[in-house]
């Protein structure tokens, strides 16, 4: 019987990101995070600051996969509207949180008081819990199985590491990388007959130019170590086979 995968979807929200003032950096953090949780990162959208592109982003990924993480859009601000976007997806009201409330007084106490602005950063849609986020105050939130970060990569870092060890997935993904300084052409009916030969294993390909010459890095994944041994170590028989260095831990 195979084993259950369990999925994320991600709705990265910003109007910074898609005209590339920021390049977004959530995407690879959250996916890393997943991955020791069995939790296997399915698709990332980018979507801008609107309303209806969240709600159609939110409930597309909600739909398919168990988890839905977005970033950004949850600051003081008058375009920060991911909560409202996120009610309106689930069918629900927005509230001030009292906890929340209460969080964003003591941080902001000594820092110019609570203002209307900064009070935003306490709404939640109705029914949600808190994600402590012990870098700047104002919580990340959680609710069923719909998490709400910081756009900030380490607001959002640190709300993750609350999370950790609270979400039900599977054995988390093993990988082992194995460089070569060939084509990935000459080799994609190698890796295909590899990953096939050994059933529960993906083979990532990444190639690169360096030096003035072309190469590329296998990514072998699994969740098992003994079947990520076999075929990284099988992979690499055949690449010596063909007169090619393997280089373990890749180049």
């Amino acid at each position: 019987m195979n084993e259950r995968i369990w999925t994320a979807g991600m709705v990265v929200i910003g109007d910074e990101i898609l005209s590339g003032r920021t390049q977004d950096r959530n995407v690879a953090q959250l996916a890393s995070w997943l991955n020791v949780q069995g939790i296997r990162l399915a698709e990332a959208r980018v979507v801008s600051d609107r309303e209806d592109a969240i709600v159609e982003a939110v409930n597309t990924l909600m739909a398919r996969n168990d988890y839905c993480f977005t970033t950004g859009g949850i600051g003081p601000t008058h375009d920060d509207i991911t909560v409202d976007a996120v009610a309106a997806a689930l069918g629900v009201g927005v509230v001030v949180h009292p906890q929340a409330r209460a969080v964003l007084e003591a941080y902001y106490e000594s820092r110019g008081g609570l203002t209307e602005a900064r009070l935003r950063m306490a709404r939640v849609p109705e029914g949600a819990e808190l994600i402590p986020n012990r870098m700047s105050g104002a919580p990340g939130i959680r609710i069923g199985r719909l998490f709400i970060l910081a756009g900030v990569p380490h607001i959002a870092a640190g709300m993750l590491d609350a999370l950790t060890g609270t979400l039900e997935g599977g054995r988390p993904v093993l990988s082992r990388t194995i460089g070569c300084w060939i084509a990935e052409s000459e080799v994609a009916d190698m890796l295909r007959a590899v990953e096939k030969a050994h059933e529960g294993v993906s083979i990532g390909s990444y190639p690169f130019f360096r030096e003035g010459r072309v190469g590329a890095n296998f990514v072998v994944r699994a969740t098992e170590d003994a079947l990520l041994d076999r075929c990284a170590n099988d992979l690499m028989a055949r690449l010596e086979a063909e007169g090619r260095t393997a280089v373990p831990g890749g180049i």
